[in-house]
């Protein structure tokens, strides 16, 4: 039976040297942002709470306070997914 050819191994090729990307812009204003959304809507919530709605825009939203201080929140969170 004859001898199957044997394969060469191809020569190591380094890597093609990085192109010159450029950076991602750096968005500092990001984490402050974040962290700001998250502490109005914790406000927000303790003082509606602690009030008990009697201040008088709280009183004219009624139960839609826990969405306004839920949607500062929801904000942070939403930053969030932008930092890096």
């Amino acid at each position: 039976m004859p001898k199957s050819r044997t394969r060469r191994k191809q020569a190591y090729t380094p890597p093609p040297p990085p192109s010159a990307e450029t950076a991602p812009k750096v968005r500092r204003w990001i984490a402050p942002f974040m962290v700001t959304m998250f502490l109005i809507g914790l406000v927000y919530l303790v003082v509606w709470y602690l009030s008990q709605g009697n201040l008088p825009i709280m009183d004219a939203l009624g139960p839609w306070n826990v969405a306004v201080g839920f949607g500062f929140i929801l904000v942070g969170f939403v930053a969030s997914t932008q930092w890096r």
